[in-house]
């Protein structure tokens, strides 16, 4: 005799939808995993969005994107540096960052940040970091992003079509 459980359809419905949704979700991960490890030397250390999220009073956020990126939203308190014209010389001389101090960079993924991360060290940065994921990873896991105007937005500049594919939550912008 074989029992089964009494479960009704849309019960079966939603479990199926849940294990799908983290299948594509365990997917995700793993391919911005490969997309990182591609990119990235890994010479700068992670921080992932959940513990900056607990720590973010107590760093110094540089935002490697260009300002086009950085006008459209960008973490609440992070300096914007960009990435074609940066120089280490804004970090000394302009903001007077301490070399001690905890830096964490981000860009849309966590891609051109390294780079930037990287010169930051070079230069005597002794506690920098990379942000997993970048704005996109931060979105992702709905913590908030603001605008020029240092508003709550959806919004998040894409930097390319290809890129998009990674922001999940939020307003795709490219222009």
């Amino acid at each position: 005799m074989c029992i089964t459980p009494n479960i009704s359809m849309t019960t079966k419905h939603i479990l199926f939808l849940y294990s799908l949704l983290y299948a594509i979700s365990m997917h995700s991960q793993e391919a911005l995993a490969e997309l990182l490890q591609r990119y990235n030397t890994e010479a700068v250390p992670y921080i992932t969005p959940e513990v900056l999220h607990q720590k973010q009073e107590q760093v110094i956020l540089l935002d490697a994107r260009e300002s086009k990126e950085y006008t459209v939203s960008h973490i609440q308190g992070a300096i914007a540096v960009g990435y074609d014209h940066f120089t280490t010389k804004t970090i000394t001389k302009q903001h007077r960052i301490p070399k001690d101090t905890t830096i964490v960079v981000y860009c849309s993924l966590g891609v051109r940040s390294e780079d930037i991360a990287i010169k930051l060290q070079k230069k005597g940065y002794t506690n920098v970091y990379n942000l997993y994921g970048g704005i996109f990873e931060w979105k992702n896991k709905h913590y908030t992003v603001v605008n020029q105007q240092e508003k709550a937005t959806d919004s998040v500049h894409t930097f390319s079509k290809e890129w998009s594919k990674w922001l999940h939550h939020g307003i795709k912008i490219n222009n």
